[in-house]
């Protein structure tokens, strides 16, 4: 103990430990619980957070505060009788946009009812307001909005649609993500504990850690961004509570494993502990710090989604590692030997099953080690070409749910009866307004516009709105925008911009391009940093990063050919590509992380070949255990009916389990023994003698002791 830093001392101490859990308690009790259960009311759902922040069609939204009562979106009532309105239909429908103008929520000019002109539809424009508040009332506001128009009866139908309602069916899919995740979290980890330590109790730690560590981050967060400007939305705390679990969880088991190691050589625990936590802190370290970094480069994206998303996931991470190896060592040394019951650890025992079991598939690799890690390249090569069906053109709005919601039944209602364009979401173009008239005139001489409204002035600015004549998710509708902003910015003198729903997605769907291509080259390069420093060589850090990206792309693959082939889905989300390749390189490289920081110390005393086995043999029990939580996690988010979250959550899953039983363990291992000391090149280790390929599988279940003082 005499050799362990103070820290180390304390968290295991034999009064210390006392301490340390009292203090953890007290903080999550008393300060962090509260203030966690304040967290949603410091969310920022303001429309604008999910938009490019600098693009023009989110200054266009800032402009048109100026003309509105607020910041709003429509919600679209569309009445329908096939046989043909009636006079009685239209009655109804003026009733109800006179209510409708003073609805809780609804701000601006109700307009219509507007006939459609195969006399069978009538449509009324409702303004929500889209505050502060955002998505977090949009529900509650459109139900208001259904209550007063009910749902029709008597041959006429009632239906809601525009972006509004698209919103709030969006928000409702959301509704019960986080107390269905934690329910499936808790299940996860319950079960492949039992399956990987036969205990009824140990699963108990674990938990316990990773719900304080969201608890904690979660009233970190609040402060955060209560008084230093963090901004956060039910996005971020919704992947908050997978990360945070999953990554957590994945930590205390490093740590619950080396500890058990030690406990097989020292009879004191509080030794052990120590042993176990100065061995497993700089690997689970390093991998919190390539999680965080990777997040933290997402604060260069354009999109303010994005952006505001890294922090508060980084912030996740750093609190989850904090108590891993502060609270989880102390909980452990407390509760003693007995935790693992029925099959305590004791001095001198040999090692578990799971162990044994992946010392043989190391044997195994070892006698063709080159043509297993060609082969098992060319194997995800091979399923990589399935990217050819990923379609991350972004969803539109009626394939964005996995059911049909009624904002997008309502849509339909729309397309049967009226022109593309009527639909409440008109292009606008905002300028100076002494050039009102050229500026009209450019609006309405686009062969994509069918009408435009008159030019409203105020504050020496000009607002204008133009009906589109195609779909306004559609490529014809883009390319409209796109000739719109040709035009109007060739006015001279009316500093115009164009934007609308439409532009607004098409600048998001161009936000996240350039995010995709900026930042998973940063990503790459700050987790290149980071294995460097860890294992004190290129090559290794190479190879790790390369079969990384292999895995991603593989993962890719596969799950672009289920959405497209087997469930049908139209496309992928814009976002889908970056926010996959975010969460599976720094997660994924976690696994090589656990696995290479310990073929480099055994290689020290074994050499690297013998070291890549007892490596694979040491950690493959718990990096498969913390694979199948991580995956099982991030599973549940495919619960939710809404196709993106299905696709991030099939996708991650998918990547963490190749990764796990596939890269980490087949080709990691088997590049190692193939190349031998060389994966250390530059550094010194690359220098020490290595035993043969054909001599590195005789070491069998060897005795994995470190050596004294290592």
């Amino acid at each position: 103990m005499d050799r362990e830093n103070g820290v180390t001392r304390f968290v295991c101490g034999r009064w210390s430990k006392w301490v340390v859990l009292v203090v953890w308690l007290l903080l999550t009790m008393m300060v962090a619980g509260p203030l966690a259960g304040k967290l949603t009311s410091a969310e920022n759902n303001d429309y604008s957070q999910w938009l490019p922040g600098k693009a023009e069609a989110t200054r266009v939204l800032d402009l048109q505060k100026r003309f509105q009562t607020g910041d709003d979106v429509p919600s679209v009532v569309v009445y329908e009788r096939t046989s043909g309105i009636t006079p009685a239909d239209r009655a109804k429908a003026e009733a109800d946009a006179r209510a409708l103008a003073g609805a809780e929520g609804v701000v601006g000019k109700v307009a219509g009812p507007i006939a459609s002109s195969d006399g069978k539809a009538l449509q009324t424009v409702v303004p929500i307001k889209m505050g502060k508040d955002g998505t977090s009332k949009i529900v509650k506001r459109v139900d208001g909005v259904k209550k007063i128009t009910g749902t029709g009866g008597a041959g006429m139908s009632v239906h809601l649609a525009g972006m509004g309602t698209y919103l709030a069916d969006t928000t409702d899919a959301y509704s019960g993500l986080n107390s269905t995740q934690l329910l499936f979290t808790v299940l996860v980890v319950v079960v492949i504990l039992l399956f990987a330590y036969r205990s009824p109790v140990l699963w108990i730690l674990p938990f316990l850690c990773a719900m304080l560590a969201l608890t904690g981050s979660q009233g970190f967060i609040y402060l955060l961004a209560k008084h230093a400007g963090l901004t956060v939305n039910a996005q971020d705390t919704g992947f908050l509570l997978v990360l945070v679990f999953g990554a957590g969880t994945d930590y205390a088991l490093l740590l619950l494993s080396r500890y058990r190691e030690e406990l097989r050589r020292h009879e004191d625990r509080h030794t052990a502990m120590a042993v176990a936590l100065r061995r497993a802190a700089p690997p689970i370290v390093a991998s919190a710090a390539t999680v965080s970094v990777a997040l933290l480069c997402l604060q260069f994206a354009q999109m303010n989604n994005t952006a505001g998303l890294g922090p508060v996931l980084a912030i996740g991470i750093a609190v989850g590692l904090v108590i891993s190896l502060t609270l989880m060592p102390a909980l452990l040394v407390i509760f003693g030997r007995w935790i693992f019951w029925p099959r305590k650890p004791k001095v001198g025992s040999s090692e578990v099953t799971s162990a044994r079991l992946w010392a043989r598939a190391g044997t195994r690799i070892a006698r063709r080690p080159r043509a297993i890690w060609i082969g098992t390249a060319v194997v995800l090569g091979f399923l990589s070409f399935g990217i050819f069906q990923m379609h991350a053109t972004g969803l539109a709005s009626q394939d964005a749910f996995l059911d049909k919601p009624q904002s997008v039944v309502g849509q339909e209602v729309i397309a049967r009866h009226f022109a593309a364009g009527q639909n409440g979401q008109p292009v606008v173009v905002i300028g100076n307004a002494g050039a009102a008239p050229q500026l009209r005139q450019a609006l309405s001489g686009d062969q994509g516009i069918v009408s435009v409204t008159d030019p409203v002035q105020k504050d020496g600015l000009v607002y204008l709105e133009g009906t589109l004549r195609a779909q306004p998710d559609t490529q014809a509708a883009f390319d409209t925008v796109s000739r719109l902003r040709t035009s109007v910015h060739g006015v001279s003198g009316a500093d115009a911009k164009v934007g609308g729903q439409t532009a607004l997605t098409k600048d998001t769907n161009s936000a996240y391009h350039h995010d995709t291509w900026l930042l998973i080259p940063l990503v790459l390069v700050a987790v290149m940093v980071i294995l460097t420093l860890l294992l004190r060589a290129l090559v290794a850090p190479l190879l790790l990063i390369g079969t990384v990206v292999l895995s991603y792309l593989a993962a890719l693959g596969i799950s672009s050919v289920l959405f497209h082939d087997v469930f049908g889905f139209k496309a992928t989300d814009t976002s889908f590509p970056l926010l996959v390749f975010v969460f599976l390189v720094s997660l994924g490289v976690d696994y090589n992380i656990f696995l290479m920081t310990r073929v480099r110390e055994d290689a020290q005393r074994l050499g690297t070949r013998r070291a890549a086995l007892s490596g694979l043999t040491a950690t493959g029990g718990v990096i498969t255990s913390a694979g199948l939580v991580l995956a099982g996690t991030f599973a549940v988010l495919t619960t939710v009916p809404v196709i993106s979250f299905i696709e991030i959550g099939a996708a991650v899953s998918i990547g963490i389990l190749l990764d796990t039983f596939v890269v980490r363990s087949v080709l990691v291992t088997a590049l190692t023994l193939d190349m031998g000391r060389f994966v250390w090149l530059p550094g010194r280790l690359a220098k020490r003698e290595d035993v043969p390929v054909a001599d590195a599988g005789d070491i069998g279940e060897m005795d994995l002791e470190p050596a004294p003082g290592g």
